[in-house]
């Protein structure tokens, strides 16, 4: 069951250490089998309640996931997993398609805004006590957001959505509470919840955005938070439309106490209004990265959420990182401030690589679904047989299994840096990947 490598301890903090250990090094691997409590508790010659708690700490902190009679094993992305043991391997003279990376064509150049920020800073270093948001981000963002229909509340500054999304649902939920999220979606909040404690319940996604009734059914079987992306979704291009908030929102109104939040990671870079959900409930929050728009590399998005919401994140940020840069807030204001990133443009470039490939890939008798942002997700009988065979014939593409809890299997493919010449034969390619295997294929 564990090979060579044998849990050791005597308290259940040891035990759970010597697990969290041995998936960090690779000595446990995701999806490997635990033994039962019992036979592990008469092995280490300790109580079964013991093991028990130290299974319970691993839950928590997301190492191992338990299925009933099933027994428990190590999650598929553990928090303790090394990162190299994750990454997609795409071989030398294989175009990367998987990567979910903006265009580095697209992004502005940062040197200038850096260099004057740096300046000013030389001339007034920031000190320990200031204020922790740029008063113009505050007011060049809170403006944008109004204009978007969001609702008016306080801000804060965090270090990207993934880290807004983490201190928000760490501020309101606690271990064993459920949380709704889209299905397929992003694959690290699916990796995120259960390192919290926390358990996932899925609501289905069209192009329109996350299922009404499956949030319906979500939140009636006992959810408490809900995370909706409101454009450019990861893996699908779904957007939030005009009726489908509508629907969502009118659903949230039934559960006023369920916690909301809203990531438009997408803002910058996509060309469909925003349908903001926020207000349906007590507590939201709504997040707006620049990463897809200016580069992952500047750690920065916007917090806009309820009062007591805003105030335990910045609360909570204040006994950490104390707040995020300012010469990185500073940065952004200026990039924003000099319209270094034409977003119309920067949308119409996504949009048409996005358009082109789905019109191929239908030529081909083939359906994929990309409302906006830069990735088109594919249906297909097969992930493993069709990621196979598209990199044996030099493309590379992201498997739907990371981004899944229960829907059906696809690909995600990201079309960024899609050229029109790489079109037609990628397409050509997706749909020979999908055909029925001939006999005595390799694949």
């Amino acid at each position: 069951m564990l090979g060579e490598y044998r849990i050791e301890g005597r308290g259940a903090a040891e035990i759970a250490a010597s697990v969290e250990r041995a998936v960090g090094a690779g000595a446990l691997e995701p999806g490997q089998l635990l033994p039962p409590m019992r036979e592990l508790a008469t092995r280490l010659g300790v109580n079964p309640h013991t093991v028990a708690a130290a299974y319970r700490t691993l839950r928590e902190r997301g190492v191992i996931e338990t299925a009933g009679r099933r027994g428990s094993r190590i999650r598929p992305k553990p928090a303790t997993t090394a990162r190299d043991l994750l990454a997609v391997d795409v071989p030398a003279g294989v175009r990367d398609l998987a990567d979910g990376n903006p265009d580095p064509a697209l992004l502005p150049l940062l040197a200038p805004a850096l260099a004057a920020v740096a300046a000013e800073a030389d001339r007034q270093p920031v000190l320990y006590g200031g204020d922790p948001v740029e008063p113009e981000l505050a007011r060049i963002a809170r403006a944008a957001l109004d204009a978007d229909g969001v609702p008016a509340g306080p801000l804060a500054v965090v270090s990207g959505a993934l880290d807004a999304i983490e201190r928000v649902l760490a501020a309101h939920l606690r271990p064993g509470d459920v949380v709704a999220v889209e299905d397929p979606g992003w694959g690290r909040i699916s990796d995120l919840a259960p390192a919290l404690g926390l358990r996932t319940a899925p609501v289905g996604v069209d192009d329109e955005g996350p299922l009404a009734d499956d949030l319906r059914n979500a939140l009636e079987s006992g959810a408490r938070a809900v995370v909706v992306t409101s454009r450019a979704q990861n893996p699908t291009g779904a957007a939030v439309s005009a009726p489908r908030a509508r629907a969502l929102s009118d659903v949230l109104r039934g559960h006023p106490r369920t916690l909301l939040i809203e990531d438009d990671h997408g803002h910058g870079i996509v060309d469909l209004p925003l349908h903001p959900l926020a207000g349906a409930t007590h507590h939201w929050a709504f997040v707006r990265s620049v990463a897809k728009a200016y580069g992952p590399d500047l750690r920065l998005a916007v917090l806009a959420g309820d009062p007591v919401t805003v105030d335990r994140v910045r609360g909570r940020q204040r006994l950490g990182p104390g707040w995020v840069s300012l010469l990185l807030q500073r940065t952004v204001v200026r990039l924003w401030a000099d319209g270094a990133v034409d977003g119309a443009a920067v949308a119409a470039a996504y949009r048409s690589r996005r358009e082109l490939l789905a019109a191929a890939l239908a030529e081909r008798g083939v359906p994929s679904h990309g409302r906006s942002g830069m990735n088109l997700w594919v249906p297909v009988p097969d992930e493993t047989g069709a990621v196979a065979r598209l990199l044996h014939a030099g493309w590379a593409v992201a498997p739907g299994a990371r981004f899944r809890l229960s829907a059906p299997p696809g690909i995600r493919i990201t079309v960024s840096t899609l050229t029109p010449e790489e079109t037609a034969p990628l397409a050509d390619a997706v749909a020979a990947a999908l055909l029925p295997r001939r006999p005595g294929s390799y694949v």
